[in-house]
């Protein structure tokens, strides 16, 4: 599966051996292309490869050829709610996509501190960004790397020691208002990475309201966040301003609202959907209920989410 991450095939090529492997041997994404009456023979260029609805995840096994699971990630989300799962066959693909992604943008874990807020995530089973993060944190090598639920006060001294070491801070949305609330402190060489959502615990706020407070709180330049899903085993990540960057595995495409088989050109407005090719063993084209724009071919514009959709935990709302 390390071919999926190098850069000597053409993203174009991988993408397509990818579709022409799953129109194939993923059942219900063959079944969908039956549906649309898309014959896999005739498909020659990644525009023409449809898109999986994720709505899918919560109602079909989505799985490539007979293996059975090894994993199950199951996401998040308030009581009454459908829950996505996603059956991993080898979890090697997601620690590889993962570490890869991490080393791509940050460089290696063993030269950050690496500390994680995620109550939401922790008192539940499944949960593929605790599995990351859990994996992360070993790969840091430092004493005081280490999930702290609900433990602000702990947290806020750890944060408050300097260390040689860059910090990077894991932390879901409302987690990170409440440690902004009780413990503000200027934080320095420390990356606070925002993800989840509000799950249910503070009323939703824009992006910019959220990193405005945090940055404030904290008296930092930019917030970070990471984009990511239980039914995506690849992140892509926000430095500031809210425009994220894509591994050269993970590619954005922006589908009309009102016809989602059309595609939209840079800076249009849409719905996100994405090619995972870490999905190997799953779907690796998956359309998502979020709405944005690209802005080239690896960067892309988180814009809310589109109005049918529910409110899920790795999006905020936008203006």
């Amino acid at each position: 599966m390390e071919a999926l991450f190098d850069t000597q095939t053409s993203f174009k090529d991988k993408a397509l051996e990818s579709f022409a492997y799953q129109s194939e041997y993923c059942l219900v994404y063959k079944q969908y292309l039956s549906f649309l009456k898309i014959k896999p023979s005739k498909v020659s260029n990644i525009d023409q490869i449809p898109y999986l609805p994720i709505e899918f995840f919560k109602t079909h096994k989505i799985i490539c050829g007979s293996k059975k699971p090894t994993v199950t990630f199951v996401s998040s989300g308030t009581s009454g709610q459908s829950l996505s799962q996603h059956y991993i066959t080898d979890i090697t693909t997601y620690e590889n996509s993962f570490l890869n992604g991490f080393e791509y943008f940050f460089g290696d874990p063993k030269d950050y501190r690496i500390l994680a807020l995620l109550p939401s995530y922790l008192e539940r089973k499944g949960s593929s960004l605790v599995y990351m993060c859990q994996h992360l944190i070993n790969k840091s090598d430092d004493e005081s790397s280490g999930f702290y639920l609900n433990n602000y006060e702990k947290l806020a001294s750890i944060l408050s020691k300097k260390t040689s070491k860059k910090t990077i801070l894991f932390g879901v949305s409302y987690a990170l208002l409440d440690m902004a609330e009780q413990f503000p402190q200027a934080l320095e060489n420390t990356i606070v990475m925002e993800t989840g959502g509000m799950k249910g615990k503070r009323p939703e706020m824009t992006k910019n309201e959220l990193h405005s407070i945090l940055k404030q709180a904290f008296q930092l330049k930019h917030i970070h966040s990471e984009y990511g899903m239980t039914e995506l085993l690849s992140q892509a990540y926000s430095f500031y301003d809210g425009i994220f960057q894509t591994p050269s595995w993970m590619k954005v495409a922006i589908r009309d609202p009102q016809d989602p088989i059309s595609l939209l050109k840079h800076n249009q407005l849409g719905g996100i959907n994405v090619i995972d090719l870490a999905n190997i063993n799953s779907c690796c084209f998956i359309a998502t209920q979020d709405l944005g724009k690209t802005i080239d071919d690896t960067k892309f514009e988180l814009c809310g989410r589109l109005e049918t959709s529910d409110i899920r935990g790795c999006n905020l709302l936008v203006q």
